[in-house]
């Protein structure tokens, strides 16, 4: 039932926003980037791909300490009792980390000198 309603939601969502969305009005003006009120001037410029490798490593970080700190205060006491399955649950984690840290170190997510 839920699904048929995630499903159902969605549809009514994507075809009520083409409908609306061909209902409203485009002109050159509603279609150009907004920068705070001000019309742009130029191209827009390229990022180079060194910025999106430092958003992936920041990411990558960022989730662990998000997953880690409440893991290890949640736990603290029970390992000492339960060590095998508590850290069987937390060693894919720790493999996906060591994955994504590899990945970045063989693209150069880590050389500030480029």
């Amino acid at each position: 039932m839920l699904g048929l309603l995630a499903v159902g939601f969605t549809a009514a969502m994507l075809i009520g926003s083409v409908l609306l969305g061909r209902a409203s009005r485009r002109s050159k003006i509603k279609d150009t980037p907004y920068e705070c009120g001000v019309l742009p001037e130029g191209g827009g410029t390229r990022m180079s791909v060194k910025f999106y490798l430092v958003a992936m490593l920041f990411i990558l970080f960022d989730i662990e300490v998000v997953f880690l700190y409440p893991w290890a205060v949640i736990y603290k006491d029970m390992i000492r009792d339960h060590a095998p399955i508590i850290l069987g649950g937390i060693l894919p984690f720790f493999a996906l980390i060591v994955v994504g840290f590899i990945y970045e170190v063989k693209k150069g997510g880590l050389d500030w000198k480029h």
